[in-house]
């Protein structure tokens, strides 16, 4: 966490360390751009579960935020997505503003966060939309959350850890209190990427259906120095969604660490 910025955001990103041992977020803005989320129940329903099962934050769109009810985030925080595309677009990874800082503030939310796919056809105005939010977030004392992902027409390789080293410090650059990203395997890669980093990164989930090949990879990059877990697919595609967050938690949050295979 920062030492220094607003008595606002530290005080925001304090609630959202509440187990001071790294972050567990659970990102749901997936329906923009990939049609309806495949889950059982409700999105309140769901969010119960994240609940109990130790989220310490989820990420969602304004118009799902009016899905759920307000005690959810007791004891977990909400974070609001403000850019998003869709998979029938000419270009999917173009990204476009769909909220505000401030209209997250008046939702209720802890934090904000953006997409940037670094490599893109319109890099220049993803990168131009992250830098002005992180400085709405600097005049109201919001933390910040980028989702730095390597795609478009010249990234052959999206986990290339020179890349994704480039990709975060961008992120940090501009502003951003947090980052998100599709990590490599190697451990070694990973230990020079977040010690590269001047903020936490966080471990991107993965694709749906990975199980425990995702847990285990997400164990080993804890392991290799990520500060903590941004997991949904993992989550929300999972028979049991908050049985699989209660097992990310203990990872997280210094629980058992009982080899995944083990359990």
């Amino acid at each position: 966490m920062h030492a220094n910025g607003s008595f606002a955001r530290r005080l925001r990103l304090r609630r959202l360390h509440r187990h001071r041992s790294g972050l567990l977020v659970v990102p749901l803005d997936h329906a923009i751009g990939a049609g309806p989320l495949a889950y059982r129940g409700t999105l309140d329903g769901l969010l119960a579960r994240l609940t109990d099962g130790g989220a310490d934050a989820v990420v969602l769109h304004k118009g799902a935020v009016r899905r759920v009810r307000p005690d959810r985030f007791r004891e977990m925080s909400l974070i609001l997505h403000l850019n998003a595309s869709t998979g029938l677009a000419a270009d999917p990874d173009a990204k476009y503003p769909v909220a505000t800082v401030a209209e997250a503030l008046r939702l209720g939310a802890e934090a904000v966060s953006v997409h940037v796919n670094v490599g893109s056809r319109t890099e220049d105005r993803q990168i131009a939309h992250l830098a002005a939010t992180a400085e709405q977030c600097d005049r109201w004392g919001v933390p910040l959350l980028a989702m730095m992902y390597l795609r478009g027409p010249g990234i052959t390789d999206g986990r290339d850890p020179d890349l994704v080293a480039h990709a975060l410090i961008v992120a940090a650059e501009l502003g951003a209190d947090l980052v998100k990203t599709a990590l490599p395997d190697d451990p070694a890669a990973i230990a020079r990427i977040t010690a590269a980093c001047p903020v936490p990164v966080l471990a991107a989930g993965g694709e749906a259906g990975d199980g425990d090949a995702a847990l285990a990879r997400l164990e080993a990059a804890l392991r290799a120095g990520a500060g903590g877990v941004a997991a949904g697919r993992t989550v929300f595609t999972a028979d049991d969604p908050g049985a699989v967050t209660g097992r990310l938690s203990d990872l997280v949050h210094g629980g058992p660490r009982v080899p995944v295979g083990a359990r």
